[in-house]
Formats: C-alpha cells, structure tokens, sequence
C-alpha cells in the first residue's frame, strides 16, 4: 500500500506521521524535541522519519511544515526564528537526497489553513482565511481552490499587516504589526505594562504573565485582563476588514491558543470588523469561526501538501 511521510517541524518539537495514501487517520505518529541534546535539528529529523518509516509499504513522497519562510518551488526555508542554522537551508534537496523519494514543503501557518480547507472548518468553501493566533499570528489565504503563495511562496503574512504606525517593535524587526499587538505574548506584555504604570489588577502579584492567565483572569472579572484582551480583538477585527476588502472570502477561520479566550477576544474582535469594514456586503453569508483541527491542524495541513504529490 503507498504511503505517505509527514513531519510538522517546530521550534519546540517535531511531529511526524505515516498516512496511507487513501486513508485521513494516520498509521503511526511520533514526535520528539527539536533540539535537545547534541545531535544536529536536521538529524534529529532524518531519525524521527527513519523511526516511522513503514516496513512494508512504499512512501510514495514526503512533506514537511516549516517554522518560517519557505520557497516551495525550491524546496529552500529562508529562515527558522527559533532553530538557530537553519537559514537558506535546501531542505528538499537534502530530504531526496536521504530518502530518495520525492518531497515537497510549506510553511506551517500556509499549511495549517490548507489543513482546515480540506479537512476542517473551511470544506466547503472556495474562498476562505485561516488565521493563527498564538506565540505569533500567522495564516494562509484559500482562492479558487487554491493555496495563495506568491511569486517566491512568501504571500499571506498575515500577522505582519501594520496597524499601529510606529507602535510595539515586532519580532521580525519592524513596528506595528498585528502580531506585535494582538499575539499571546504581545497581549502580556502590555498588561505587564500598564501593571507597572499601577493599574490594579488581580495578575499584579506575578512577575511574568501568559495570554492563558490574562484569559482566565478575565473570565473572572478582572478589569486589566478584560482590556488587554479587547485591545487584541479589536486590532484583529480592523486588520480583518482589510483582508475581506482584499480577498473577499466566504470562511474565516481562527485558530491558535489566543482563540480559547472566547468571547472575551471574540466579540471586540466582531464590533471592530463592522465597524471597520467598507460595506455590509463583504459579511453577507460570511462564517467566522474557530478552527476544528486543534493540534492536529500541522499534520493534517502537511498530509493535504502531500496528496498534491500524487498529481504531478
């Protein structure tokens, strides 16, 4: 039976999984940590694809998710903001070369919104947005059918719109991007902000705070934790009125840990798009909802890239 190997690759930890070709529940799934020890990231993959590579049936390709900007037509990952080496790294070549099978790659957020296309929240739908919120925000674009990937397979950043001229300093060096505001981490660090301004807050006590503790602080009333989260849904509803002026999709979906604040993130984010958006015709027979995957959404997204192997 033809099989296919697949490997979501993070900055924490590796998964991988062997599907059958005609099957959506894999075989086998197995993870390690990304780095750990003294064996190089790049082994530590090539032993994890080694460790469940089926004995008896052919791997027909191989696919992986990168955590970072990736040319697909080369098969070359720019750069890994968390796994220090990895940059203009030729990744296919350096899996065929190993494994002798064909491969194909994408970047991670890119494949998760193929993954909830295909198999999540957004069959169905010919035109849809996935959007992850979490340590970053990140997404991909679904038109026609079609993955959006760009001349070099670097479109659809959708965390690095800017929103706050000279705001917060984003991660990638620039300031005021979405993901500088609204991402788990950016969500504490203004709350930590304006703790250390005196606003009272019942997360005062704690020296380090987490976009699960404001979540929960909120839940329970707490004033700081009920603003620092408005501020993210409302920033991200005004960023997802220019992607629907944009792309004018028919499903937007979230995904991502932040999303688990609920209502709390859910509705300023709701109030902020109709305010923002152009006309009430981009809503009209809109669904905006939550991602149906959870933590398989990378595998699965990985598994969809994989099938396009059997088509070429």
């Amino acid at each position: 039976m033809p099989s296919y190997i697949v490997a979501d690759v993070g900055g924490t930890q590796i998964r991988a999984a062997c599907f059958r070709a005609d099957r959506q529940t894999p075989e086998r799934v197995e993870r390690l940590a990304t780095q750990s020890g003294v064996m190089p990231v790049l082994d530590r993959l090539f032993s994890l694809i080694n460790t469940i590579w089926p004995k008896n049936d052919e791997v027909i390709g191989i696919a992986l998710a990168l955590p970072g900007p990736v040319d697909p037509f080369q098969g070359i990952l720019f750069g890994a903001p968390n796994i220090p080496g990895w940059t203009n790294l030729p990744l296919r070549r350096l899996m065929v070369e190993r494994f002798h099978v064909p491969v194909v790659v994408g970047n991670d957020a890119n494949l998760a919104a193929l993954g909830e296309w295909k198999f999540g929240a957004g069959r169905g739908h010919h035109h849809m947005i996935y959007i992850t919120i979490s340590t970053g925000i990140g997404g991909g674009v679904i038109i026609d059918d079609q993955l959006l990937l760009g001349s070099r397979g670097l479109a659809a950043e959708i965390g690095h719109i800017t929103v706050m001229p000279d705001g917060p300093l984003c991660g990638c060096g620039q300031r005021g991007h979405l993901e500088a505001i609204a991402s788990g981490p950016s969500i504490a660090r203004w709350a930590e902000e304006q703790i250390s301004q005196g606003a009272a807050s019942i997360l005062s006590s704690q020296k380090r705070l987490s976009a699960k503790e404001i979540s929960r602080a909120a839940q329970q009333g707490d004033p700081l934790a009920i603003t620092a989260l408005e501020r993210a849904g409302t920033f991200l509803g005004v960023a997802l009125a220019s992607y629907l002026h944009i792309f004018n999709p028919t499903a937007v979906i979230l995904g991502g840990g932040v999303t688990q604040s609920g209502d709390s993130l859910l509705q300023p984010l709701r109030k902020a798009l109709r305010e923002h958006i152009m006309t009430p015709s981009y809503l009209e027979n809109l669904t905006l909802t939550t991602a149906a995957l959870g933590d398989d959404v990378g595998l699965m997204g990985t598994l969809a890239l994989a099938q396009t192997l059997r088509k070429t």
